[in-house]
């Protein structure tokens, strides 16, 4: 009778275990963005594929076709009109999914307004969203804010961020951003926090210098900063105060700044994000 009774009781536990499995193995992922210049869908297709998601792009229905400037001319307009664009409608039923991939570039530190559209049209409430984005400088911390005022019932996860000047690196910063965050399996580098800041020396200031000179929206001298280890190289952590900007010139508001740099062996010093 005990043999028939633990038998009974290791089937269950398998039982269990099989169950759970499934669970799992039930998670529908789906990955949404937006990208103008194909920087954004470039990385939003790598996602997909390594996730083994669901893709969908939001289109708007007037493309944003200009170049540069045109773009931001038309969006400043319509943001003092309070005028968002209309995007054409998305054959997705989110129901069938549990965590939402979000892609889009930064406008104005924030989302790009197509964005703001979807957003305003659908309810993810108890959703995981995963927030990723391209951008110049920056702009993930400040759209985080932004998605998680416009979504408040939605899980918000910790997202990606990458310059479009460093598209070279998405391939390896997704593997470690996705296994990381437990969404592939996978062995990858934990890193260190930073360690309390200090005051810049020469070497330092130079390695700062020489990450963002070639950058014209960032004007600033660094004052302190932070090292640790990363796989292939040293991550920086500057804080950096603008300096006295010329008249008439197109820059963001001053004040004090945080910037990421990255030396990786062999090459040479360049910034991953600004944080304002």
């Amino acid at each position: 009778m005990k043999a028939v009774k633990l038998f009974m009781a290791i089937a269950s536990m398998l039982v269990a275990g099989v169950s759970c499995a499934q669970k799992k193995e039930a998670v529908k992922t789906l990955v949404v963005y937006y990208s103008q210049t194909s920087n954004t869908k470039t990385v939003a297709q790598q996602m997909a594929t390594r996730l083994g998601a669901d893709i969908k792009e939001i289109q708007a229905v007037k493309p944003y076709d200009g170049d540069f400037q045109a773009t931001i001319s038309r969006s400043m307009k319509d943001r003092q009109d309070g005028v968002l664009p209309e995007i054409k409608p998305l054959d997705v039923d989110f129901s069938n999914y549990d965590v939402i991939f979000l892609g889009y570039p930064i406008w104005f530190g924030t989302y790009a307004p197509p964005v703001e559209t979807f957003l305003k049209q659908v309810d993810l409430s108890g959703k995981k969203i995963v927030p990723f984005c391209t951008f110049g400088s920056g702009g993930l911390d400040s759209s985080v804010k932004d998605l998680a005022a416009c979504q408040p019932k939605a899980d918000i996860l910790p997202g990606y961020g990458v310059r479009a000047a460093r598209l070279k690196a998405v391939p390896q910063e997704i593997d470690q951003f996705l296994k990381a965050g437990g969404f592939i399996e996978g062995n990858y580098t934990k890193l260190a926090p930073f360690p309390e800041q200090h005051a810049v020396s020469a070497d330092e200031s130079a390695i700062f210098d020489k990450a963002v000179g070639d950058y014209p929206m960032i004007n600033a001298k660094a004052e302190t900063m932070a090292q640790r280890t990363i796989p292939g190289g040293v991550e920086y952590l500057f804080t950096a105060k603008d300096t006295p900007r010329g008249a008439g010139q197109q820059m963001p508001p001053a004040g004090t700044m945080k910037v990421y740099v990255t030396v990786l062996d062999g090459q040479a010093p360049e910034f991953t994000q600004v944080v304002r």
